[in-house]
């Protein structure tokens, strides 16, 4: 199931932000990231905010529909608008994610991008992205989705392989994911991406050689591999629990990395980001690149979160409830927290030493840069950057990313 909510402060019924929220915003870029929580079946490896029909039978009613959906989602954006107030600044990027966002009609998504267009306004060169199962959409749909303004769309493949599919509890025939890359591609898509993920139970290292090749071989522009993470409450660590399927340790999910990075790099693509491939700097996802260096984005629908101006917020996670608080005129926000001075240090530190550009060592304090040269004898940290004064992580540093943030936000 779904993992739980943070704690914080009450939102106000309005939603207003505090005075401190938006001086300065006309300096960073403004991002849209739009939740769609449908599912068609869950994932056995999920703890998303996601729902399928049953888990929604009657829990919400007609609230919880998805097909009066997007008008509840606009009602956000709505609302967005008047919180933010005279905010000038067009939307630099879309995300629509989830679940599954191609669930929905593609005339809803349209709409959704249409009241942000209408608005705030798009910035001239915006990045619109949507995320899509393969088996839920067709060259029909996909041309409705362009035609409608979106320009980059991400399609989760995870695996080429059907027994990793089927421990995954994955839907979709090997074999869809890299059509719908042609499809994309015919239908006007500038950049596609294909979402795979590493170390499944059963999973070969030639079964990945296979997936990356496979992937490659389609022709998307940017790639996503992720080590797969076992969420407690999952079907997939209840299973691995009973001793049905074997857990993959971390030296199999090195080695898997490993290979990733060596079959995408001889294929042109190159790392910008931890678990990100791309052939160019246009094919990066400029939206993640919002979160990975604390700019300002409006996450709208059922447990999404929000980021402007050092406040933080999340939305109640039930669509039912979401809705409910929309139709009473009230923010949907469960809670929120005021970021201060260290915290954002502290989190620069640990996003932006994921980057292929790294975090600048005036950030760290003594005892982390203190840190930050052991990291660098011990071959964790490249040596120009490091005496160009910034923290950039080596391959093998890479490996050990979170031990090195670790140590350097001391």
């Amino acid at each position: 199931m779904p993992s739980a909510l943070p704690d914080g402060e009450p939102v106000p019924d309005d939603g207003s932000l505090p005075a401190s929220a938006l001086p300065g915003s006309a300096d960073r870029p403004l991002g849209f990231y739009l939740h769609v929580p449908y599912c068609a079946t869950r994932c056995g490896y999920c703890d998303f905010n996601t729902y399928t029909a049953t888990e929604l039978r009657g829990t919400g009613g007609v609230l919880a529909s998805r097909d009066n959906y997007a008008e509840t989602l606009i009602d956000e954006i709505r609302l967005a608008r008047k919180v933010l107030g005279d905010d000038p600044r067009p939307v630099r990027t879309v995300f629509v994610g989830g679940g599954t966002p191609t669930l929905l009609a593609a005339g809803d998504l349209v709409r959704m991008l249409a009241a942000i267009r209408d608005e705030f306004g798009l910035a001239e060169d915006a990045e619109v992205t949507t995320e899509a199962n393969p088996e839920s959409v067709d060259p029909a749909y996909l041309a409705a989705l362009r035609e409608g303004g979106f320009n980059r769309i991400s399609f989760g493949m995870q695996s080429a392989r059907q027994h990793v599919l089927k421990v995954l509890d994955r839907t979709h025939t090997p074999g869809r994911p890299e059509a719908c890359v042609a499809e994309a591609r015919a239908a006007g898509f500038d950049h596609v991406n294909l979402d795979l993920i590493y170390g499944t139970p059963g999973e070969s290292d030639d079964d990945w050689r296979a997936s990356l090749e496979a992937a490659l071989g389609a022709g998307p522009d940017h790639v996503s591999a992720y080590a797969l993470i076992v969420e407690e409450g999952t079907q997939l660590a209840r299973r691995i629990r009973r001793g049905e399927v074997p857990m993959t340790d971390d030296d199999v999910h090195a080695d898997r990395y490993l290979i990733a990075d060596s079959v995408l790099a001889e294929a042109g693509f190159d790392w910008y980001e931890v678990s990100n491939w791309a052939t160019s700097e246009a094919a990066r996802c400029l939206h993640n690149e919002l979160y990975w260096r604390g700019a300002d984005w409006w996450g709208a629908g059922p447990g999404a979160h929000s980021h402007v101006g050092g406040v933080r917020w999340w939305n109640v996670k039930h669509p039912g409830a979401y809705a409910a608080a929309l139709a009473a005129g009230k923010s949907p926000g469960a809670g929120r927290e005021l970021l201060s001075d260290e915290d954002r240090r502290v989190e620069r530190i640990l996003l932006e030493l994921r980057l292929r550009e790294g975090v600048p060592l005036a950030l760290l304090r003594e005892e982390g840069f203190a840190a930050s040269k052991r990291s660098l004898e011990e071959g964790l940290l490249e040596r120009v950057p490091f005496e160009q004064g910034r923290a950039v992580l080596t391959l093998r540093g890479r490996l050990l990313a979170d031990a090195v943030v670790r140590d350097l936000v001391d």
